[in-house]
């Protein structure tokens, strides 16, 4: 806890740091010229404030370490899926800047990359097994496949959340702390308790009106989190109520793209979700706010009905 501390301040000021920078060298943020009107004046915003996390993590792991917080071997196993996402997120973010554009890297491009990221660590992950909850061993030929699908869904659905000021970062703060309800392991305690502080830190200066956005880097670094912290508490299924608020925008978005080009209609008045409140007329705060609501008690109702269902002895109910 002491070291979370210590990394949360040094993250606030590297963020400030980071933010100055940006703005001293000219790069801001391009914003997408088919999202809300509304977001035109953030353009000019610096991004990849998920940056200062993806430095810092590899310091703080070897405290942790040193601290006797966990075995190096526990480390390695829990950050380096989120610090190889966080590299693919980063080479989508530095294009994006190179380019003074909203598009980086092409999507069939970005998704080859997120799959032989995730794939080359499931291998590693693999051969300590692969578990759906701490009971049940998943077949070699059954889990990876789910490990790799959720790999690099949790990925996708972390990204497109981060549409609004605090909003992907105070999802991921929510379900971070969900795991101290249900894990018992010291390295997931250990690397949930980091990932809190560098997340808040973060949280500091992109709460409304944010100051630096997330950047891929940041959403696909925590998103490589929430995954492998699942992994190493031998439990994948906890990805659904972890994940609970970017499935559903992820999902929003794929009903919407099916629905578009299956049938020419939209649904929403534009996916992900939170832009369908924001053309209703919901202002950006109220948005945020609700939808973190939602998915606190989404967490909540699921892990009660996960622990119902399969016993698990994680949940007090």
């Amino acid at each position: 806890m002491c070291l979370s501390v210590i990394f949360f301040a040094v993250a606030v000021y590297m963020q400030r740091a980071w933010i100055n920078w940006m703005r001293g060298i000219g790069v801001g943020e391009a914003i997408k010229d088919y999202g809300p009107a509304e977001h035109k004046k953030k353009k000019g915003t610096p991004g990849m404030g998920g940056f200062i996390a993806f430095v810092l993590v590899p310091a703080a792991a070897f405290a942790i370490i040193l601290c006797g917080g966990s075995t190096r071997t526990e480390m390695i196993s829990i950050w380096s899926y989120p610090l190889i996402a966080g590299l693919v997120g980063f080479t989508d973010d530095m294009l994006k800047s190179l380019r003074k554009s909203s598009e980086g890297l092409r999507s069939l491009q970005k998704l080859t990359l997120q799959i032989v990221a995730c794939g080359v660590w499931t291998w590693a992950v693999a051969r300590r097994g692969i578990y759906l909850t701490p009971e049940i061993r998943l077949p070699i030929e059954i889990g990876a496949p789910m490990l790799v699908f959720f790999g690099v869904g949790v990925l996708n659905a972390v990204n497109i959340t981060d549409g609004l000021d605090g909003l992907a970062g105070g999802a991921v703060v929510i379900s971070l702390v969900s795991v101290f309800i249900w894990s018992r392991d010291p390295a997931v305690l250990s690397s949930a308790s980091l990932g809190i502080a560098l997340v808040t830190a973060f949280l500091w200066h992109n709460s409304y009106p944010a100051q630096v956005f997330m950047g891929d880097v940041g959403s696909h670094l925590w998103g490589g989190l929430l995954i492998s912290l699942c992994v190493a508490a031998r439990s994948i299924v906890f990805v659904i109520p972890m994940g609970f608020l970017f499935g559903v925008e992820l999902v929003t978005s794929a009903i919407q793209i099916v629905s578009i080009r299956r049938f020419k209609r939209k649904v929403f008045k534009m996916s992900p979700l939170h832009h369908h409140f924001e053309l209703s007329g919901m202002c950006e705060q109220q948005i945020v706010a609700r939808f973190l609501i939602t998915h606190a008690v989404g967490i909540v109702i699921i892990m009660i009905l996960i622990e119902m269902t399969c016993n698990l002895g994680f949940v007090n109910v």
